[in-house]
């Protein structure tokens, strides 16, 4: 075992301890996939990252960094709530991007660009003031197959009148996702993990809500939004995930090609476990996705591993 430099990154929040945690280890070099994986599933938050250099081939290219992470029971291609969180921890910790451009393209604004490896290739970083934004995977998207649907309903406590449409999202993670017919819809769903975990399958839950009033500080977090979102994966261990990046932009991706939602709008997601997540999306001019979000801080640290 050795020191390594260790930070926990509250992601897609100003506010700390209200968005969703991410442990950092921001020297993975020497460590292996079971180390990795054992030493995520004791953290037992919704991912772990290790820092890594880039591959020579990804450094030829542009890429400032490599990234890995798990969740506590397996190890994803990609995910969007680490991909901001690691990012913000790696230049915190001194990180300086490769490319400084003054216009990022795609209609986001941005003065830095990073370009992080992980498995699902090269994820370009936009950095504007302290919030950075992801580019969303190309997705993969296709119908839901019958029976399977219908057992995720069962699992939800859906009745078939409440969902006005579903899509199987892949970008890297797969998705079901499931677009609800309202806001109340989401928030009072109280799903069988145990049904789901038996499923196999990743389940996202979405609608398009209208303004509400704020009356405390979780709906103060959340008045400006105007989609909610909530993400249930207990098939990689994590029964109710706080706040998913990747999800939202594959989500963000279906609704704005389909009319659903605007090309610009605030998710949030969170709210059941007393969280107040916020994710920005916005589709620029090539129709590219923009995943975006804050993060902060919350333990400065090392690890022994």
């Amino acid at each position: 075992m050795k020191s390594r430099a260790f930070k926990q990154v509250d992601v897609f929040g100003a506010t700390p301890y209200f968005g969703n945690p991410l442990a950092v280890v921001l020297d993975g070099s020497g460590l292996s996939d079971q180390e990795m994986q054992h030493f995520a599933h004791w953290t037992n938050l919704s991912e772990t990252t290790f820092l890594l250099p880039p591959s020579d081939a990804a450094a030829a290219r542009g890429a400032d960094y490599r990234l890995r992470i798990f969740t506590p029971g397996a190890e994803l291609p990609f995910a969007g709530h680490p991909t901001l969180g690691s990012c913000h921890a790696w230049l915190q910790a001194g990180g300086k991007p490769r490319a400084c451009r003054a216009d990022a393209g795609g209609g986001a604004v941005a003065q830095d660009v990073i370009v992080q490896e992980c498995a699902i290739g090269l994820v370009p970083i936009h950095r504007t003031g302290t919030r950075l934004a992801f580019a969303a995977p190309p997705l993969k998207r296709s119908n839901a197959e019958p029976g399977l649907l219908a057992k995720v309903a069962g699992a939800l406590g859906l009745q078939s009148n409440q969902i006005l449409a579903t899509q199987l999202l892949d970008n890297g993670p797969l998705w079901l996702a499931l677009l609800l017919d309202s806001e109340e819809s989401v928030l009072q769903l109280r799903p069988d993990h145990g049904q789901l975990r038996v499923l196999g399958q990743k389940v996202g839950v979405v609608a398009v809500q209208q303004a509400r009033p704020a009356t405390d500080l979780i709906a103060k977090l959340d008045c400006e939004a105007s989609v909610v979102v909530r993400a249930f994966a207990a098939p990689v261990g994590v029964d109710e995930d706080p706040v998913t990046g990747s999800l939202n932009a594959s989500l963000a991706q279906w609704l704005i090609a389909d009319g659903y939602a605007p090309g610009t709008y605030v998710a949030s997601q969170g709210h059941c476990l007393g969280r107040a997540g916020r994710v920005y999306l916005e589709q620029g001019s090539n129709g590219q996705v923009w995943v975006g979000g804050d993060s902060v801080t919350c333990i400065d640290a090392t690890v022994s591993l």
